[in-house]
């Protein structure tokens, strides 16, 4: 009765021994008397104690850093890159039995693996086009990583460290861009503007009226200023009048086909400047 109950007493305690406890996200890589025995999990597993072994194995997804890495591209630029990469284990037993440690193994790879694709691309395809170099590590490291069970999610390229004769060089560059696109802005600017004025001219040698009007609008604008005196522009086209009647005199030059304007007596010009100048008083502003 001893003996059983001894034995009894032995077998719950070795039970109790033999008995894990996995998570959710955890798996068990069970080894039985040092074969593969299964994949066990989650929740409650019986591994005989002093038989069977097991290596827990994580399924969330691990963010690993990429240390900085020196890398010369394909244009001789030197550059100092540091990346992360998004990876989990989507087969535990490969992780465990095809290689000894996965996340050391990875890394080794990932920063191989980026030093030789940044090598074959331009300083300016590593600024401009990162989400293409980060498909192509991510490409290159999930197919050497597939055979140890580890699927790779994502690689981004995280920060690019250039040299400071490099990022003065690349300043200098940007305010030439800067300053050729002001100069075209300019340019468009002034063909726009004369192309309007051209067009604004064709219009009023169609209706001569309209100039007058527009001239009349420009002393208005004149006048609004605190001046105290005017001075009108005088259009040619009120000498118009003045030069018919004079070439309508007989003996005139015009009429005899010799060439020039017709020449105004000293009387008439008196005349024509005493009735053309005008001036405006206005009565300064009061402080």
């Amino acid at each position: 009765m001893e003996i059983l109950v001894g034995g009894l007493a032995f077998a719950v305690v070795y039970s109790f021994l033999s008995l894990r406890v996995l998570r959710q996200y955890e798996r068990g890589v069970t080894f039985f008397l040092g074969r593969f025995w299964g994949t066990k999990g989650p929740g409650v597993i019986f591994l005989p104690a002093g038989f069977a072994n097991q290596k827990r194995v994580s399924l969330r997804i691990v963010a690993l850093d990429i240390p900085p890495q020196d890398v010369i591209t394909r244009d001789n630029v030197s550059v100092k890159v540091n990346a992360v990469l998004y990876m989990r284990v989507s087969e535990p037993e490969k992780a465990v039995i095809e290689i000894e440690d996965y996340l050391y193994a990875t890394s080794q790879l990932a920063q191989t693996t980026l030093r030789s694709v940044l090598g074959e691309v331009e300083l300016d395809e590593l600024l401009s086009d990162r989400e293409k170099i980060n498909a192509v590590l991510k490409k290159i490291i999930d197919e050497r990583t597939d055979a140890w069970g580890i699927q790779v999610s994502a690689v981004e390229v995280k920060d690019v460290d250039l040299p400071d004769q490099m990022k003065r060089a690349m300043a200098r560059q940007a305010e030439a861009e800067r300053e050729r696109r002001a100069k075209v802005i300019a340019a468009q600017g002034e063909l726009q503007a004369s192309e309007t004025l051209a067009q604004a001219a064709r219009t009023l040698a169609t209706e001569p009226t309209s100039l007058q009007l527009r001239y009349l609008q420009t002393v208005t604008e004149i006048a609004a200023e605190n001046n105290s005196t005017t001075i009108f522009p005088i259009p040619i086209e009120l000498f118009r009048p003045f030069l018919k009647a004079q070439s309508s005199k007989p003996g005139n030059p015009a009429e005899q086909g010799e060439p020039g304007l017709p020449a105004l007596s000293a009387g008439d010009l008196s005349t024509l400047m005493s009735q053309l100048r005008i001036e405006a008083a206005r009565t300064p502003s009061q402080e």
